[in-house]
């Protein structure tokens, strides 16, 4: 509360937040995948079993929303409303986790990796022929929208999929939806952070660190990996829903192997086992490839621009025409040099490989040192 009150008293000097912008959908992007960071952190991180799977069942949740929400027609669809749809989206797929489970906790490690890995091939095989659920291949199906309904009203009671005014401010669709984003991460966040200060998160950790004592010690190993397998599942399916319908419409092709490395990087980079290192692993992947174009853009104005050191310097670095030879090339497909989307690909396998060298415990291990050293300063002995 007292990080967001300078925020909501500096809203009206900045009314351009409200409006119509890229940076809502950005962290709209970064508060859905958080929740998704959540659940992958607390099976892997905090439970320490590797999974592989998360993008069935964020795909698993998309589709099981969007049968409940969608209007019937060519396609499967119930029309029910949000308060239906979204909580379905995470049980289903937490009952799904629950009936695999049993198979992927009676092993570890690799073995459970490639358990997992499995069920993200049975899930692309079953997106692209489930037509009359996914709308097959390369064609996808539209999701429900943003919207609060008490049963099936036409008129909603609350409409996030359309520009408003609340509490005497013109607020955008994208500020809407950013801040529906915003109050789920919060809860899913709160959730994760009280269950690890129970028996259960305890339980977690212990068969994490030593499972054999754990066991020993009288902890019910089976039992505690499958309810983090069932959390972790719920977890995935609930942002595979938000997902979905907050792109709009998605294609089968969205939920594949990519998208489930692309968490467990999320967790290595923010620190694993940490709910901070989630979210700050969250917003750092998700916001970097942007901020790698947008740097990229600006190197090509200064380059345009001709005057300078700092010009010839970029002039070596961007190519902004196929004649130039520069590292970073802003023509895509022509001319030498890589992409901004290969080289968003690059830099994430050296931070996955500098962080599990140098930080294990990745951003949040950087932002312990940080927290710290300012602690004791200026005493820092």
């Amino acid at each position: 509360l007292a990080a967001l009150a300078p925020i909501a008293s500096s809203i009206p000097f900045y009314p351009d937040f409200l409006g119509h912008n890229d940076w809502m959908k950005l962290l709209s992007h970064v508060a859905v995948f958080g929740i998704g960071a959540l659940g992958i952190n607390l099976l892997t991180g905090v439970a320490g079993q590797v999974s592989l799977g998360h993008a069935f069942f964020m795909g698993l949740g998309a589709y099981v929303a969007v049968v409940f929400g969608s209007p019937p027609g060519d396609l499967w669809g119930l029309g029910l409303p949000m308060w239906i749809w979204l909580p379905m989206a995470g049980i289903i797929p937490a009952i799904v986790g629950l009936l695999v489970g049993p198979a992927a906790v009676r092993v570890r490690g690799l073995y459970l990796a490639f358990a997992t890995l499995g069920l993200v091939f049975i899930g692309e095989w079953a997106w692209r022929n489930l037509k009359f659920v996914t709308g097959g291949a390369f064609a996808g199906r539209r999701f429900p929208d943003f919207q609060w309904r008490v049963w099936k009203e036409e008129t909603p009671v609350v409409d996030f999929a359309s520009d408003g005014v609340w509490l005497g401010f013109e607020i955008s669709e994208e500020a809407k939806v950013y801040l529906l984003m915003l109050g789920f991460l919060v809860v899913a966040t709160l959730v994760v952070k009280n269950l690890q200060r129970t028996r259960t998160g305890r339980a977690f950790q212990a068969i994490r660190d030593r499972d054999i004592a754990a066991e020993i010690m009288g902890v019910d190993e089976f039992r505690y990996k499958l309810t983090a397998f069932g959390i972790s599942s719920a977890y995935a399916g609930v942002a595979g829903a938000l997902f979905a319908s907050f792109v709009g419409r998605q294609i089968p092709e969205t939920w594949d192997l990519f998208l489930s490395v692309e968490f467990i990087a999320i967790i290595l980079i923010g620190g694993a086992g940490t709910v901070s290192g989630a979210l700050m692993g969250t917003a750092f992947v998700i916001l970097l490839p942007r901020l790698v174009q947008d740097f990229t853009e600006w190197l090509s104005r200064i380059i345009e621009s001709g005057e300078g050191t700092l010009a010839k310097v970029a002039d070596l670095v961007v190519a902004i025409s196929p004649d130039d030879g520069g590292v970073i090339n802003t023509v895509p497909g022509v001319g030498p040099g890589l992409s901004v989307f290969q080289l968003n690909q690059i830099l994430f396998g050296l931070l996955i490989i500098l962080f599990m060298i140098f930080e294990p415990l990745g951003l949040y291990g950087i932002w312990l040192r940080i927290r710290n050293y300012w602690k004791g300063w200026p005493f820092t002995y």
